[in-house]
Order: C-alpha cells, then sequence, then structure tokens
C-alpha cells in the first residue's frame, strides 16, 4: 500500500522530475505537455494509459488538441505518494520519445 510523502520527501522528489509543479491548494503535482497535434497527444494518452492500468493507479488529466495537462495524487492516502513520482517519471520517458 502506498503512503503519504513527508514535506522533505516531496521537496526532494519535486527537485528531481522535470516540470512538474506543486499544485495550487491540494497535496499534488502536475505538468502540462506539448505535442506537435492531437494525434501525438492523444497516442501519449494512450500509452501512459497502459503504463497507468498496470500500476493500477490513474491519472487526473485534460486533453485539448495537442496540450495534455496532467495532475497526480494518491486519493487512497490523501496526497502525494511514490507511486505519483513513479507515474510522472513514466509519462516523462513516454513523452520523450
Amino acid at each position: 500500500m502506498a503512503t503519504k510523502l513527508d514535506d522533505a520527501a516531496r521537496a526532494t522528489a519535486l527537485a528531481e522530475l522535470d516540470g512538474w509543479t506543486a499544485s495550487d491548494g491540494r497535496d499534488a503535482i502536475e505538468k502540462t505537455y506539448q505535442f506537435a497535434d492531437f494525434v501525438a497527444a492523444f497516442g501519449f494518452m494512450t500509452r501512459a494509459a497502459l503504463v497507468a492500468e498496470k500500476m493500477n493507479h490513474h491519472p487526473e488529466w485534460f486533453n485539448v488538441y495537442k496540450t495534455v495537462k496532467v495532475t497526480l495524487t494518491t486519493h487512497d492516502v490523501g496526497g502525494l505518494s511514490e507511486l505519483d513520482l513513479k507515474l510522472a517519471k513514466a509519462m516523462d520517458g513516454l513523452a520523450a520519445g
């Protein structure tokens, strides 16, 4: 089972993640990805969905054309956990190509 990160672990994790920021008003992280077009954005979401399903940890996300905004938090623990960090790193890898 996942456990909620403490303040020190959260700060360290954010420093290690490229482009992810703390969400305003909640214990979560977020990032906006820009792709060449809708097909590339949707392809990223499809690949990320398969990873998330295998992890049984699903993102909150919003897509408009070539932009995908992702928010990660672990609802079961009421905030950020190692699952979010793992999924963030996996999504960054998928976005890079």
